[in-house]
């Protein structure tokens, strides 16, 4: 939802850093790693220890890299078959690794296992999304969209998870996480829906 009504909003606002990033003499596919190593050390290191705010921030911080690096790619005219594997590999381990670090300290630092399985099932539903999505375009047909795309679940994530560590009770985060994993089910519906609609009445590929 959010990716296709603020695309045009973000590229405007991370041109001006992409062309500053080139300039400096990174490339797209080198600021995809760093984004993800960053949000992993964010997430696989602040919130298991608790540091649920300040995990969010770096975690944040990093996430911007992902919006750079599209940018980065279409500006250098270096956009390939190879970095855009490159970068829906890398958002499945950040992604997976904000929800495990969340399971982490529910799990082991607050022993909250509501909490720590919802942020596991919403890593589960999350990766079925993009699992939906990625099998629909090896077939030929279009299959994105739904209620619940990538940046709608960091957002609603990370927004929730960083006023909880500002002392926001810890149940609005069991609430958020319990929604997603919904919208994620809903979600995959959806795709899938979407893609027997285009396959119907042609051959499928196994």
């Amino acid at each position: 939802m959010l990716n296709s009504l603020a695309r045009a909003a973000f590229t405007r606002l991370f041109t001006p850093p992409a062309k500053l990033l080139l300039r400096l003499g990174l490339t797209a596919d080198a600021v995809t790693v760093i984004g993800t190593i960053g949000v992993c050390l964010g997430a696989l290191v602040a919130y298991p220890l608790g540091h649920l705010f300040w995990g969010t921030v770096v975690i944040t911080v990093f996430v911007l890299a992902d919006m750079l690096d599209g940018i980065m790619a279409r500006l250098s005219g270096e956009s390939s078959k190879w970095g855009a594997f490159l970068d829906s590999t890398l958002d499945r381990i950040a992604d997976s690794a904000v929800f495990v670090g969340l399971a982490l300290w529910f799990f082991l630092g607050t022993d909250d296992p509501l909490t720590a399985l919802l942020a596991l099932i919403c890593l589960v539903t999350g990766s079925l999304v993009s699992y939906v999505r990625a099998r629909g375009e090896a077939l030929g047909v279009t299959a994105a969209g739904g209620i619940a795309e990538r940046a709608d679940r960091l957002l609603v994530t990370l927004v929730v998870t960083g006023v909880v560590g500002l002392g926001v009770p810890v149940v609005a985060l069991t609430i958020a996480l319990g929604a997603l994993s919904v919208l994620c089910i809903i979600t995959v519906a959806q795709r899938m829906a979407a893609v027997r609609a285009q396959l119907a009445g042609g051959p499928t590929v196994e």
